[in-house]
């Protein structure tokens, strides 16, 4: 599961933790970032990375992780504005407490998004 790989659940003996997160979206790119493990200076620099590669953010929202069924599920504010709509099936790339969901098209700069947040771990 994308959000197991990126972190953003924490399951142990102890009940499950979900993060905090907030979502990014851009013209068909969502980064859905966990608030209290990424620096603000690199949330920054990963935000100004996909703006200059997508042109165009949209309003940024906070977002809830909830327990659905056996995983999870992470509403995505702004997904609409991005160009996303239900039931697309959008491939996800999880990187260290980010998680970024391309459209079609948009995969080359997910690509480039998990490899800056990698380095900057």
């Amino acid at each position: 599961m994308p959000a197991r790989a990126a972190g953003l659940v924490e399951e142990t003996d102890e009940p499950t933790r979900l993060v905090d997160i907030r979502v990014f979206p851009f013209d068909g790119l969502l980064l859905v970032i966990d608030l209290d493990r990424i620096t603000d200076e690199n949330i920054v620099e990963l935000a100004t990375s996909a703006a200059l590669d997508t042109v165009l953010i949209h309003r940024v929202a906070n977002a809830s992780l909830q327990t659905a069924g056996n995983g999870y599920q992470i509403q995505l504010p702004g997904a609409a504005d991005a160009g996303f709509h239900v039931g697309d099936r959008a491939p996800c790339t999880p990187a260290p407490n980010l998680l970024v969901i391309a459209a079609e098209g948009s995969e080359r700069i997910a690509a480039n998004m998990a490899t800056i947040r990698r380095e900057q771990v």
